[in-house]
Order: structure tokens, then sequence, then C-alpha cells
């Protein structure tokens, strides 16, 4: 499937959260939030962009918008990465990949010439609408979340 684009609206999803929640679109009805889909927790890469989210946290709550990290790994998973790193993100499980396929970042891979199937670092804004506002596919981890707030803040003050 190929990934969404701006304008597609949101696919609907109901994903277990690091924090024993229960979080799905309709939480998110008529405000913007992030939602960054990331291959594995406590990679280098993967720890890096959580790191960066979690600094910039405190902007996105000034600015109301939410910041969800998505990944096929498990809650409980999920909960060692934000205890060891402690992450002030929410992490959504979707262990059976729904979202991630939905979003069309389920790609085939290749690392050293093997070929596997993984989770294309991609981050997507919601607007208010439940659009896609806007989409960061194959993201560069370094000054991804202040492009990605940024964008968050022009959203938040856009009538």
């Amino acid at each position: 499937m190929a990934t969404l684009a701006v304008g597609e609206q949101c696919p609907d999803f109901s994903l277990p959260d690091d924090a024993g929640q229960t979080r799905s679109l309709a939480e998110f009805s008529g405000r913007p939030f992030v939602l960054y889909f990331y291959p594995k927790d406590d990679t280098s890469g993967c720890t890096a962009e959580a790191l960066q989210f979690t600094a910039l946290a405190a902007d996105f709550a000034a600015i109301g918008v939410p910041v969800l990290g998505v990944s096929p790994d498990s809650v409980k998973k999920h909960c060692r990465f934000r205890d060891k790193h402690s992450l002030a993100v929410s992490l959504l499980s979707d262990e059976d990949k729904s979202l991630i396929a939905a979003f069309g970042v389920w790609v085939e891979k290749s690392m050293y010439g093997r070929k596997y199937m993984g989770v294309e670092r991609t981050t997507a804004l919601i607007g208010k609408d439940g659009r896609i506002a806007r989409l960061w596919p194959k993201v560069s981890v370094p000054g991804h979340g202040a492009e990605v707030l940024e964008a968050a803040r022009e959203l938040a003050t856009s009538a």
C-alpha cells in the first residue's frame, strides 16, 4: 500500500499506550496531533528521535498538540523504553501493524544486502479536521523534532 498523502483522512485507530490506556482517533477530534512512526524501541535512531520529542514535549503541550510515537513493539517494551530514557511522549503499541499498514509505512527494507519488512520512519501532523496536514516520509532524525514543532505551531495558530 502506498503511503498516505497530505489532505487524506487519518485512518481510524484504537491502540494501547505505555500508560495502559487505549488511544483512538476520536479522542483527538477537533485538535491537531502528531503521529510519528518508528521501527523499534531502544535502537539508536529511535531513541534519538524519542529524546528530541521529549525535549520539546512542553513546547508541544503549550500549543495543545499531543505527540504519539507508534511502533510494532509491545506495551511492555514501550514501558521499559519510556522508563529507561524518561520519555515524555505517549508510545502506542501497534503489534498487528494495523495503523502502520494503513499509513503505508510497513515497507520492504534492505540492510547489508538482506531484505526484510520494517517500519519506514515517518511523521504525520494531523489537523483539527482529522486530515493529514503535513507528512515527513523517510525521516532523518537530526533536527526533526524542531521541524515538526514549527509546523505544529503554524497549524495550531491558523484558523
